[in-house]
């Protein structure tokens, strides 16, 4: 036996749906302005881990610009002079850029 793909399907479920305007009937009117207390509490109490570095120092060590490297134009990463896509005097744009 063939079936037709293209005619609407109808189950047991969409003929049992409420209309909108029974949904909106069954919904309350307004929804409350009260605040639970213990989700605001919850809230402040909460931290992420390592989420306070306002008392932190980070040292890095910066390395001068490298013979083989350039850094982009465009995006200003540092990278390989193998990865040149295009130079216009003396700016240089990177393939990731340039793709």
């Amino acid at each position: 036996m063939a079936t037709d793909y293209d005619t609407p399907r109808t189950t047991q479920d969409d003929s049992d749906a409420d209309s909108i305007d029974e949904l909106k009937a069954q919904r309350p009117d307004h929804q409350s302005p009260v605040i639970d207390e213990d989700e605001i509490e919850a809230a402040d109490g909460f931290e992420l881990p390592g989420a306070d570095l306002s008392g932190e120092e980070i040292q890095v060590r910066i390395l001068p610009a490298q013979a083989d490297e350039f850094t982009c134009a465009s995006c200003f990463l540092v990278r390989h002079r193998s990865q040149i896509a295009r130079q216009a005097g003396a700016l240089a744009y990177c393939s990731d850029c340039e793709g």
